[in-house]
């Protein structure tokens, strides 16, 4: 874990990546959606 230092720039990173995939995710659902209807078709 990180140090007491330390623990601020842990928290802001991980801040961004809760971000990052809670935008990323929706994303990448979509675009296999996208993909499984082309592939139907």
């Amino acid at each position: 874990m990180a140090s007491g230092n330390d623990m601020k720039a842990a928290q802001q990173s991980y801040d961004n990546f809760i971000s990052m995939v809670k935008f990323a995710t929706p994303a990448v659902a979509l675009i296999a959606l996208l993909v499984v209807i082309l592939i139907s078709n």
